[in-house]
């Protein structure tokens, strides 16, 4: 398979499949590059799994991310082994089925799985970094309308997002904290901001520290 964004990547095929989940459960998706995964993204989806009373949380790990520079990426074989070997439960599967839709961008993701199994209760998971650029996303707003997305603080980001472009845009459809469970249960619009320890650990870090280490 290729990928316009990364050029070759090999991995197994299994990686590619769509997990299992029965009829009406609730799904977070957590999208990255995890580059490599670390403890915060184990954070991240540990407490939107228990904070949004989530039947699964899938990790997306991405071919490529349109907005990030590809120049130290790790293959997707490495980095799919990588998310695998940190999600180590029985209700977190990793999965690299981007690459088998070829969606290069979430609104594209989110569509297609919606329309492959619409039986489900979709929510998508990102940490509170990412929600002060989510406005330079693709179609952002049509992800909100989409789904419901959960915003998990991360350090240095407990705060100064919630002033972002996208959250101040969709401030009205902005939930309280304690009806997370309730979210999946209400039609999109609508975004949780959940607040969990701090992990301080971030794959810009590690990848800095990799390259020291040469």
């Amino acid at each position: 398979m290729t990928s316009s964004a990364t050029g070759r990547f090999e991995a197994d095929p299994s990686w590619t499949r769509l997990p299992h989940a029965e009829p009406g459960n609730r799904i977070g998706l957590f999208g990255g590059s995890f580059n490599p995964a670390h403890s915060g993204h184990r954070l991240v989806a540990e407490t939107a799994l228990n904070r949004l009373k989530l039947d699964q949380v899938w990790w997306l790990v991405t071919p490529g991310n349109p907005l990030k520079d590809h120049s130290d990426l790790a293959p997707l074989s490495q980095r799919l082994e990588q998310a695998a070997a940190l999600a180590r439960h029985p209700r977190m599967k990793v999965t690299a089925i981007e690459a088998r839709l070829r969606t290069a961008y979430t609104a594209e993701t989110l569509a297609r799985l919606k329309g492959l199994r619409p039986d489900l209760s979709f929510a998508w998971i990102m940490g509170a970094d990412n929600l002060a650029g989510f406005h330079r996303w693709q179609d952002w707003r049509g992800i909100l309308n989409q789904v419901t997305v959960a915003v998990v603080n991360r350090p240095g980001a407990s705060l100064s997002p919630l002033y972002a472009p996208a959250a101040r845009a969709f401030a009205r459809y902005r939930l309280a904290e304690v009806d997370a469970p309730l979210a999946l249960s209400m039609k999109p619009p609508h975004w949780v901001f959940l607040h969990a320890p701090l992990d301080p650990v971030s794959s810009t870090a590690l990848r800095a520290t990799q390259k020291e280490a040469r």
